[in-house]
Order: structure tokens, then C-alpha cells, then sequence
């Protein structure tokens, strides 16, 4: 029983370390890098939702959230 626990052990080691290896060995990913104005959020000057600077409409040096909220104004 002993020689078996042993056994399923080493198996295990050796699984993880040869998955280890395998993903160093890999070109690393990086990540798409985003734009400030993609991933920045922006607060609406009307109504304080905050959405992505690209889907934001600006009024008066303001950003807003709609075209509604920009004809408002703000708050």
C-alpha cells in the first residue's frame, strides 16, 4: 500500500513539472494592450455613471453619458 501512495505520488510530480516546463517553454502572451482613451472610465458631468472616455459625449469641456445628458447639462 505504501509502495502504491509513493508511486501515485511521482506520478503526480512528474505531470506537474512536465506542464511546468512545457509552459515556460511557450512564447509568452502578452496581453493586447489598450488605449488610455479605450479602457479609461469617465464620469458623466449629469447623472455620475461612469462609462468608457470612447463611448462618452463631451459638451462644454464636460463629459456625459447621452446625448440627452449633454443637453441638460450639468448638475
Amino acid at each position: 500500500m505504501g509502495r502504491l501512495l509513493v508511486l501515485v505520488v511521482l506520478v503526480v510530480l512528474a505531470v506537474w513539472l512536465v506542464r511546468r516546463a512545457i509552459g515556460r517553454s511557450g512564447t509568452v502572451k502578452e496581453r493586447p494592450s489598450k488605449t488610455l482613451a479605450e479602457g479609461e472610465l469617465v464620469r458623466c458631468a449629469h447623472c455620475g455613471v461612469h462609462l468608457p472616455r470612447n463611448e462618452a459625449r463631451q459638451a462644454s469641456g464636460k463629459l456625459y453619458c447621452s446625448d440627452e445628458h449633454a443637453r441638460l447639462g450639468k448638475r
